[in-house]
């Protein structure tokens, strides 16, 4: 008896370290689908939405693909590149003949940052039918022998419906002031830029994560996202786990979104995208840490910031 009690001693304080270790999930592998699995939803009913360039839709396309661009749910005042009002955004989806209540299917051709733009865009404004990103767009669906076309879709216009601003999906700049000033273990800022802006200057207190770490990138055969597995030990290994609040943010927080995507589809919920991003921190001359002389950056489709 006396082996049995002192084995469970010692079994006990294991038990716990491995409780208190262990990081706290939420449904995974969900958002992010394969071009393959895809094509099996919208074969099952759900609507294919093209978050290309207008221009670019009207070159190639899914058959029965709607067309819904970044610059349809974006506005360029106050600050350039931010999140639209729920009216323009409810006009937009209406126009493509989506309601509150469509099961969409998003690709685009721009390394997945255009779907990831539009899912959040249409999740902060209350969408409630389900939503899935093409891992991979265009490029993806086409090695999976999707029909291609460049015929406009007839569209019936519908009602959107949106729902009150979700601002937990928001932070502001006054949110991340106070974080400098009394800094918090439990607030991470990500700067998902590339490594030549993140030196040219960023914010104080920010992780520096390009954004293209959360996936494989081939512009030939359609970047790709990474398994939200290998996301999850990524982040997780540089102390970014799903209890603290994470804010993301790049020039004008189209990069954001698509690491904002890659996280939740990874499990992690407590997330933000600073919306008004480097553009409106720099313009209102707000403190930033330099570490190399400054490099211009240019305007690119990517992010067209």
């Amino acid at each position: 008896m006396g082996k049995i009690r002192f084995s469970t001693f010692i079994l006990i304080p294991v038990l716990l370290l491995a409780a208190c270790s262990f990081v706290n999930y939420a449904d995974s592998g969900t958002l992010i689908v394969s071009a393959s699995d895809a094509l099996k939803k919208i074969e099952s009913g759900y609507i294919p939405v093209d978050a290309q360039r207008a221009s670019s839709y009207g070159k190639e396309h899914l058959v029965n693909a709607v067309n819904i661009e970044r610059n349809a749910i974006m506005i360029k005042e106050p600050v350039a590149n931010t999140l639209a009002t729920a009216e323009i955004v409810a006009r937009a989806a209406g126009a493509a003949g989506l309601t509150e209540n469509s099961n969409i299917v998003i690709y685009d051709d721009n390394m997945n940052m255009d779907s990831s733009r539009l899912w959040w865009t249409l999740k902060i404004y209350g969408h409630k039918g389900d939503i899935v990103i093409v891992s991979g767009g265009v490029a993806a669906l086409k090695g999976e022998g999707a029909v291609i076309t460049d015929a406009v879709t007839a569209v019936s216009e519908a009602t959107y419906r949106t729902s009150p601003l979700n601002s937990d999906m928001l932070a502001t700049k006054e949110e991340i002031l106070r974080n400098i000033d009394n800094p918090s273990p439990d607030f991470v800022l990500i700067d998902v830029r590339s490594d030549e802006e993140f030196n040219a200057g960023t914010i104080p207190g920010s992780i520096h994560i390009n954004h293209e770490k959360n996936m494989f990138v081939n512009e030939d055969k359609g970047t790709t996202f990474r398994p939200y597995s290998h996301n999850r030990i990524l982040y997780k290994e540089l102390g970014i786990t799903p209890e603290k609040e994470i804010v993301m943010y790049c020039k004008s927080s189209v990069r954001a979104a698509n690491t904002y995507a890659a996280l939740y589809d990874a499990g992690y919920r407590n997330l933000k995208v600073y919306d008004g991003a480097y553009l409106e921190w720099s313009a209102e001359k707000l403190p930033v840490i330099k570490t190399e002389v400054e490099v211009k950056t240019t305007t690119t489709q990517s992010d067209n910031s």
